[in-house]
């Protein structure tokens, strides 16, 4: 092949990607706050966080945070927000990074969101009972040891997602090959084949509009690159979570979904024997019970932090 024809091709493919990639943006839109309440921001060192309040300001605050994954947002709370909101003063937030929170190039670590989740329970609410799943449980937990938590509530915690792989990050970060790999990432299939195989135990239950709205989280601007650092597994922490929660003296519960299989139920038991830990475990669900089973969890959480007890 002629060195013209050669350029020509490698030109075409990266005018392809570019094009693509604008799009793409152009077909996600604008990213709508899905949740009932009332939107706020919080600036953090420079970037301009989303958080949603709901309920009573006279109710004991509950902070909500959700997990990391491609297209992961504060709607991963949407089924819960209102009835929670019926006893709780309800903080959901985008991390930054994701949902409708800006989305800098930084390089994004476990330490940056720890600090952030500190930062933003010690200025904006009061000893709030924290509510959260799977690798942000870790940050969560993190940040227990220098703050006011009333008590944490992990789904499916974890602190391991492999080995690191710095280049992968970088990878995905690169302007044009790394983002028409991420694209492929954070595809519709993708996200999809996420829910199906690590989200929900009954793939009926997989709302097309829960689809839609990760599929146009992971494509505003910025997007691939907090979700480059999880894909390298550069977010995970550096701590070792049974010994942090061993340590820890924040009451802590945790949940998790019988037949979850990215994070087994038996890492669940493991984890809640070492650091003497009480475990709830909901049936027919996987890594996502509060979303699937919504009336479920929220009747396992109201047993948990029983009313009567907080208003004393």
């Amino acid at each position: 092949m002629k060195a013209r024809t050669v350029l020509g091709v490698a030109l075409g493919t990266v005018g392809g990607a570019i094009i693509g990639d604008r799009l793409l943006k152009q077909r996600a839109g604008d990213l709508e706050n899905p949740l009932p309440g009332v939107e706020r921001t919080y600036r953090w060192r420079g970037i301009e966080t989303t958080y949603t309040v709901a309920g009573d300001p006279n109710d004991p605050d509950m902070l909500l945070l959700h997990g990391i994954y491609a297209g992961s947002s504060s709607n991963e709370f949407a089924p819960i927000v209102e009835q929670l909101a019926e006893d709780y003063r309800v903080y959901v937030v985008d991390l930054p990074g994701f949902g409708r929170s800006e989305r800098p190039p930084l390089v994004y670590s476990a330490s940056l969101y720890a600090e952030f989740i500190r930062d933003f329970a010690d200025e904006v609410t009061d000893e709030p009972i924290v509510v959260t799943s799977s690798l942000a449980s870790a940050f969560a937990v993190d940040a227990a040891d220098e703050t006011d938590f009333e008590r944490l509530v992990l789904i499916c915690p974890t602190d391991e997602t492999g080995d690191e792989r710095p280049w992968v990050r970088t990878l995905l970060r690169t302007p044009i090959i790394g983002t028409t790999l991420y694209n492929l990432l954070a595809s519709k299939p993708s996200i999809r084949y996420f829910f199906h195989r690590d989200g929900y135990y009954d793939s009926d239950r997989i709302d097309s509009d829960e689809v839609q709205y990760a599929w146009d989280s992971a494509h505003q601007p910025g997007a691939r690159y907090a979700t480059a650092s999880f894909a390298a597994a550069t977010l995970d922490p550096e701590f070792d979570l049974a010994t942090e929660l061993a340590g820890l003296e924040t009451p802590t519960t945790l949940v998790w979904g019988r037949d979850a299989e990215l994070i087994p139920l038996r890492e669940g038991r493991d984890l809640a024997e070492a650091a003497d830990l009480e475990l709830v475990v909901i049936d027919y669900a996987t890594q996502l019970p509060h979303a699937e089973h919504p009336d479920k969890f929220v009747e396992y959480l109201s047993a948990e932090l029983p009313r009567v007890d907080i208003d004393e």
